[in-house]
């Protein structure tokens, strides 16, 4: 069993502790791979950098009165859904200045995964999961976890509780959904 199992289950047994300190320190480097990935699909000259991603998240998450946590994976499910809102505000606020400028599509392939997102990118993925969450919220927890989070299809399933063939099923089905949303059909 690791650290972070470890104090996910000292928090299912009641203890009284503060499970966001507690996992902190113990998954600080993977949660800045996690920033550092998502940042690295935006532009070049980005401002927010990897830590204050990191730090962002770990502030909402810290404000949540209470996570109950089911394992590791569900914890990096979690995050990555807070980074994708860190974002997304972010995105709101720097295009609030902007106001519109030069978009381009972008398709939610798995090729996606390492590709550069623009502000403006994350802004309407994030508008288009909100309609989606209205629809069948696991698929937008599929695309946190996968596009959001890097995480793998077994992971997924693990953080969500569902079998690999869901997660497979959800990411297929929330693609094409987005894809369509995002008027990248033909």
């Amino acid at each position: 069993m690791d650290n972070v199992t470890a104090v996910i289950n000292k928090q299912k047994a009641g203890f009284d502790t503060d499970i966001m300190g507690d996992l902190m320190p113990l998954v600080y480097d993977e949660m800045k791979n996690i920033a550092r990935s998502q940042l690295n699909r935006e532009r070049a000259d980005h401002t927010l950098s990897t830590t204050a991603l990191v730090h962002e998240a770990y502030l909402k998450l810290s404000s949540f009165d209470r996570i109950d946590l089911k394992n590791r994976n569900h914890f990096f499910g979690i995050a990555s859904h807070v980074m994708r809102n860190v974002l997304a505000s972010y995105a709101v606020k720097k295009n609030a200045l902007k106001r519109g400028g030069d978009r381009y599509k972008v398709t939610l392939a798995d090729e996606a995964l390492a590709m550069e997102c623009k502000l403006e990118d994350i802004l309407s993925i994030h508008q288009a999961l909100e309609k989606l969450s209205q629809l069948d919220e696991r698929q937008v927890r599929v695309i946190e976890c996968r596009f959001f989070g890097g995480m793998t299809l077994d992971e997924t399933a693990e953080a969500l509780g569902v079998s690999d063939r869901t997660v497979s099923r959800d990411w297929e089905m929330a693609r094409a959904w987005l894809n369509v949303e995002l008027g990248l059909s033909e």
